[in-house]
């Protein structure tokens, strides 16, 4: 067992940094693993360029991780080491009013792995001791890659935000958003039985990613008219869900004039602080009886569904992770993201 590792450490905005710290110590009731990949999420780029006030210097970043359990601390359970694991990274308390009803993402108290505490860029990682207790290590299939299983907290939170829109077999869904959270809609809503899923992304060059998907149609909303094309291809009626994957404002006012009355429109990424408001025509959503729903994080629960699609092969999961790169590309990695040219880079120890 090595005592020192390398990790991608913040220290602030503009200034993460890999270095070489101590292997975390395995404490009672604690898990140490042994990381073999972790995806990296737009949330790190923004904390690379905005900082976050939730996370100190010297924090490791770091949720999107999966690994093989090295060790594992008195008191725990059910584990094994040589499994793999991924988590359900926002740890909940498991007791407040949300947890008891199942809702562990919005959690009062809800600690982040990769933001309040140290995270999975790095060799090794412990998992807390409160995340094993609430259920939030997830078991996945031997047969599943390292990079692979690294996709299941992203995709549990597009999981997460089809079940808030309570897709039904046969709905016609539109995501607005071409990057790699709005991909992992359209693929988690064509799963779920969609019988149309389009896609729209005013970026070119993530538009051409789009098309090795194979979805029903990809529109560019700059140059073509997308509520006209929805209405022709549904009828006249809309679609049946909207989902907003796109951190922009536009793009969410306009979602309301997408659907169908009762239609439902989910807010999947979220707008910047200082830049948070939009303006809705009340009288459309209020004549139309639509469904405006918002959509944050995942629980453990979706993070198992989402463990089952990868582990079945029904996420193209190769075309996802798009760029496999050592822990010292990290900034490479925000490179890609910033030019569209990435889905999801995925580091590797």
């Amino acid at each position: 067992m090595p005592e020192m590792m390398k990790a991608v450490v913040f220290h602030g905005p503009k200034d993460i940094r890999v270095e070489t710290v101590s292997v975390p110590p395995c404490g009672a009731g604690e898990m140490l693993v042994k990381v073999d990949a972790c995806a990296v999420c737009g949330s790190d780029m923004k904390m690379f360029h905005h900082g976050n006030p939730r996370t100190k210097p010297r924090t490791i970043l770091g949720h999107e991780f999966t690994g093989l359990i090295h060790t594992i601390g008195e008191g725990v359970s059910g584990f094994s080491p040589g499994e793999r694991v991924v988590m359900a990274t926002s740890v909940s308390c498991g007791e407040c009013y949300y947890c008891r009803r199942g809702w562990n993402n919005i959690c009062s108290t809800v600690s982040p792995i990769g933001f309040t505490c140290n995270g999975g860029m790095a060799e090794y990682v412990v998992i807390p001791a409160q995340a094993i207790r609430v259920g939030h290590v997830v078991k996945v299939p031997t047969h599943v890659k390292s990079e692979h299983a690294a996709l299941s907290e992203p995709l549990s939170c597009a999981v997460n935000s089809l079940e808030n829109c309570t897709l039904q077999p046969e709905d016609f869904v539109v995501v607005s958003g071409g990057g790699p959270m709005g991909i992992m809609n359209a693929v988690v809503a064509r799963e779920m039985g969609a019988r149309a899923v389009v896609l729209a992304e005013i970026n070119p060059a993530r538009l051409k990613v789009a098309e090795q998907f194979g979805f029903d149609l990809l529109v560019n909303p700059a140059e073509q008219d997308l509520v006209q094309l929805v209405r022709d291809r549904t009828g006249g009626l809309g679609a049946d869900v909207a989902i907003v994957a796109a951190p922009a404002a536009q793009p969410q006012e306009e979602a309301l004039k997408l659907v169908r009355r009762r239609g439902t429109v989910c807010l999947f990424a979220s707008l910047p602080a200082d830049h948070c408001m939009i303006t809705i025509n009340s009288r459309t959503l209020h004549y139309n009886e639509l469904r405006l729903v918002g959509t944050s994080d995942s629980t453990p629960k979706q993070v198992r569904k989402a463990v089952e699609i990868i582990a079945k092969g029904k996420l193209p999961a190769d075309k996802l992770a798009s760029h496999i790169l050592p822990l010292d590309g990290i900034h490479e990695a925000f490179k890609l993201m910033a030019s569209g040219e990435a889905l999801r880079v995925v580091l590797k120890p």
